[in-house]
Parts: C-alpha cells; structure tokens; sequence
C-alpha cells in the first residue's frame, strides 16, 4: 500500500468513525464558520461554566480568528441548537499539532455521548490537516474528566501543570487552584483509533494492583499512606465539584494532596497506567532506585 493510499485510507476511516460518533449521540457535527455560530458558541460556553458578569470563556472574536487562520472551530447541533462546541489552535512542532483549549456540551444533552462525538470528529478533522497529535488540558481531581480522557478516548498524561490558568472564579472552578493535567492524543495510534471505535483503553483490568498512596478517610478528607512499591493508586473523592460548594476547605486538601502525589510523580517521569470507574489512578513509578 502506498503512502498516497494509506493516508486516504486512514483519513476515511476517521471519518467513518467521527459520523458514527455523531448518529449514536444523535447530531450533527459541522465546522463553524459564521459570526452567528460564534455568538452561539460564545452564549452556550458562559451558560456552563457560569462565568460572572462580563467575563466570558471565550468571545466571537476570538472564534471568528481561529477559524479565519484554519484552526478548528466545531459545533454539535440537535435540530437548529447548538448543544455542544470545542475549538483549538495550530501548535509546534510547526503545525503539526493542534491543541484543543475548550469543549463543552449543553446541561440538557449530558450523557449522550455528546463530548465524545465532538473529540472524534476533531480527529478526523486532524487526519485530513495532516497533523500527529492533539493537546489539551483537564481538572485531574475531576472524576468523570479523568475516565473520559484517560479511559474513552485514550489520551497519554504528559504533565502535571500546577494553578494553569491561575485564579479563574467560575461556578466549575470555584476559588480552587487551576492545577490542569496535560494530556497528548496521538491522532494515528491504533489505541486511539480503537477508542473511538468505542473500545475503552487504560482501565484497571490489566494494570497491577499497585499500593495506596492517596485514599478517602471517612471524613472525605485526603489520607496519604507512604510506601516505596513501583506501583501505586491514587484515589480521587467522589464528588470534588460539590465538595468546592459545600466543603471549600476539604477541596483545598485535595488539590494539596493531589498535587503533592500525581503531581509529583508525573514530575518524576512516572507513567499512569490506568483510570478505574472507582475514580483512582494507577501509576508507574518505573524501577526503584
């Protein structure tokens, strides 16, 4: 097979996908080009995250930019409304990457497989700019985050950035710490190209048992348990977006805590091996020195 035949072979393959994504989660999903989608885009991304006053996640202008420059710029529709949205911009080496800043999906269409359809649909969009990989960020205290990024889509952790964006004071955020993981999706690895077939990678079942690091206490509250075993778990609260309403305080530990451990590991070149629905990491340290 040539190179001229793997890459069209390649790029209808993701296509496929990104139109089967986008029927099971019943939109559409189309590259945004006018001003008036952008001020949708704009209205559905400050209904999520509840930004106060004139603060905005994101403005028509900006959209209007990236989509003007060839970045990508994409909606999910249900009917006429746009239900979900995500948008990126080109990043080194030299345009062959894109990293994805924002993507979210309307409060009425959670669990439909929504987000998903987009994160498929922007890959196939990769493939055909001819691109490697795609970037983003996300809350690692986050549970649900971290199964759909690590597990559902198959993204590499590549590092653990601490208060990213700085203080940000949204209704998702909260007076929180913005500590983000980054995570790298490597367009044309088989993994990937399975999980958007709909088969999961990195969950628990063929990763080792590994040690406690980090557990719950019955107060809700972070333990830490000192060990030197290779492998490791780090287990994340249940709720962490409640706790920041109803107990700020016990947020803040586990920011603390969070940071101090997979923080500290990816620092250290481990690897996360895997994500379980329990909401727990299971981390490589590789060998022990």
């Amino acid at each position: 097979m040539t190179d001229d035949v793997a890459q069209r072979s390649a790029r209808d393959e993701a296509a496929d996908l990104a139109r089967a994504a986008a029927d099971a989660a019943g939109v559409e999903i189309r590259l945004l080009s006018t001003v008036t989608e952008f001020a949708q885009v704009a209205a559905l991304f400050q209904s999520i995250w509840s930004a106060g006053g004139d603060r905005m996640p994101v403005n028509v202008e900006t959209l209007r930019a990236l989509s003007k420059s060839g970045s990508y710029v994409g909606g999910a529709f249900d009917g006429d409304e746009l239900v979900g949205a995500c948008f990126g911009f080109f990043a080194a080496p030299e345009r062959r990457a894109l990293h994805s800043h924002i993507a979210g999906v309307s409060q009425r269409m959670r669990g439909r497989s929504v987000g998903f359809a987009l994160k498929v649909h922007q890959r196939s969009w990769a493939i055909d700019e001819h691109l490697d990989e795609i970037s983003w960020t996300f809350d690692p205290l986050i549970s649900r985050n971290a199964y759909f990024n690590l597990v559902k889509l198959a993204a590499t952790p590549t590092a653990y950035h601490r208060n990213f964006y700085g203080h940000m004071s949204d209704a998702l955020n909260g007076d929180d710490d913005t500590d983000r993981m980054l995570v790298t999706w490597y367009v044309h690895d088989p993994r990937v190209a399975a999980a958007c077939r709909g088969e999961s990678s990195r969950d628990s079942a063929s990763a080792p048992e590994g040690e406690p690091l980090l557990t719950v206490g019955d107060d809700q509250d972070p333990v830490r348990h000192p060990t030197g075993a290779r492998f490791v778990r780090v287990s994340l609260p249940r709720d962490i977006e409640a706790l920041r309403v109803t107990a700020p305080e016990h947020a803040t530990h586990w920011r603390l805590a969070l940071r101090d451990t997979l923080g500290d590991l990816l620092d250290d070149g481990a690897r996360v091996l895997s994500f379980d629905r329990t909401g727990t990491y299971t981390i490589d340290r590789g060998e022990l020195q």
